[in-house]
C-alpha cells in the first residue's frame, strides 16, 4: 500500500525548521511527513503520535534510520503528558495531517470505505469499545440523525436515520456494502444522480463521531500553541469543511482573543498568543491533484507563536 503525504513540501517549509529543534508530529501514519523532518534536525528531535498500531508499525519501519526519534502510541490529545513524562517544556513545531490515512482507507477490513464489502468498524483505534457496527446497531434514530447531520453535513440525514432503524427492525446491520445501500435508498435517484456517493457524508460523520475527530481537534489547538516557542509554529492540515473551520476559527481567537466591543477600550486583558501566517489557507497543486487525487480538498493553516 503506497502511502503519499499531502502537502509535503508546504508543511515542511511552514515549520521554519531548526537543525536543533524538537518537534512533534501529532499524526504519524505512514511517516511520510515524518522522514523529510527527520532529514532536516541532525541535532533535534522528532516526537511522533498516532493511536492506531498499524500506523505505528509503518512508521517505525519508515523511519527505522533514523536515531533522533520517539514514536508514542497514544490519542494526539494526550501529546502534553507524553512531553511531560519526557521533561519537555516547549518546542520548536507542531504538525498534524488531519483525517484518515490512505493505509486505513485501503484496508479494506477497516471498514472505512463504503466502495468495499468489510464489517462494520471505522475505528482508528483498534481497541477502542465504540466501532461503526456499535452506532449502526444500537443507536437510537434521533441520535443517528444528529450524528449525520452534524458531521456529515447531510441534507437527507433524517431520512436516512430513518432507513437504518426500519431496516434494523428484521436483522443486524452487518457489513459497509449493507449500510451503503441503505443510505442510497434513503435518497432520491433525482439527487443521486448529480453528486457523489451517496455514503459518502454518512460514513465520514460516523467515523467523525467514533473516533472524536472534531472534539480532539477543538480541544488540542490551545494546548498546542501553549506548548510552542516563541516563534516556533503550528500547521494543519485539514480535508473537510468541519475541520478546517474548526482551525480557522481557533486560529483567529488565539490571534485576537479580545471580547469586547469594537472601538470601546479592551476591559477583558485577554491577550494574542500569535499570528495567523496563512490568511487563506495553502492548497495543493494541481499537479499534486492529478497524482494523488486524495489530496484535493486539503487545506494547509499556519499559526506562529509569540
Amino acid at each position: 500500500m503506497e502511502h503519499i503525504s499531502v502537502l509535503l513540501n508546504e508543511l515542511i517549509e511552514s515549520l521554519n525548521i531548526k537543525k536543533d529543534g524538537i518537534y512533534i508530529d501529532m499524526t504519524l501514519g505512514g511517516g511520510g511527513h515524518a522522514s523529510e523532518v527527520l532529514k532536516r534536525i541532525p541535532s533535534g528531535k522528532l516526537i511522533g503520535i498516532d493511536r492506531d498500531e498499524f500506523a505505528i508499525k509503518m512508521a517505525t519501519e519508515k523511519l527505522k534510520t533514523f536515531d533522533n526519534k520517539i514514536i508514542i502510541k497514544n490519542i494526539f490529545e494526550n501529546f502534553d503528558k507524553v512531553l511531560d513524562e519526557l521533561n519537555i517544556d516547549k518546542v520548536d513545531g507542531i504538525y498534524m495531517d488531519l483525517g484518515v490515512s490512505s493505509f486505513q482507507f485501503d484496508d479494506i477490513d477497516r471498514g472505512f470505505s463504503y466502495n468495499n464489502e468489510a464489517r462494520l468498524d471505522m475505528r482508528m483505534d483498534q481497541k477502542s469499545p465504540l466501532d461503526a457496527y456499535k452506532v449502526v446497531n444500537e443507536f437510537e434514530e434521533n441520535e443517528l440523525y444528529k450524528i449525520i447531520r452534524d458531521y456529515g453535513e447531510d441534507n437527507f440525514a433524517k431520512n436516512i436515520a430513518k432507513h437504518i432503524v426500519e431496516y434494523r427492525k428484521n436483522k443486524n446491520i452487518e457489513t459497509t456494502t449493507e449500510l451503503s445501500e441503505i443510505i442510497k435508498n434513503s435518497i432520491p435517484a433525482r439527487i443521486r444522480a448529480n453528486q457523489k456517493h451517496p455514503a459518502k457524508r454518512t460514513f465520514q460523520a460516523i467515523r467523525i463521531y467514533i473516533n472524536d475527530e472534531l472534539g480532539q481537534l477543538e480541544r488540542v489547538i490551545d494546548k498546542a500553541v501553549d506548548r510552542l516557542s516563541i516563534g516556533a509554529r503550528l500547521s494543519i492540515i485539514s480535508f473537510h469543511s468541519l475541520e478546517d473551520r474548526i482551525v480557522k476559527n481557533k486560529f483567529k481567537t488565539l490571534e485576537n482573543p479580545c471580547t469586547c466591543p469594537v472601538g470601546y477600550p479592551c476591559v477583558c486583558h485577554k491577550v494574542s498568543k500569535g499570528r495567523i501566517i496563512t490568511k487563506k489557507p495553502i492548497i495543493p497543486t494541481t499537479e499534486e491533484i492529478e497524482k494523488n487525487s486524495r489530496a484535493k480538498s486539503a487545506k494547509l493553516r499556519v499559526f506562529e507563536r509569540k
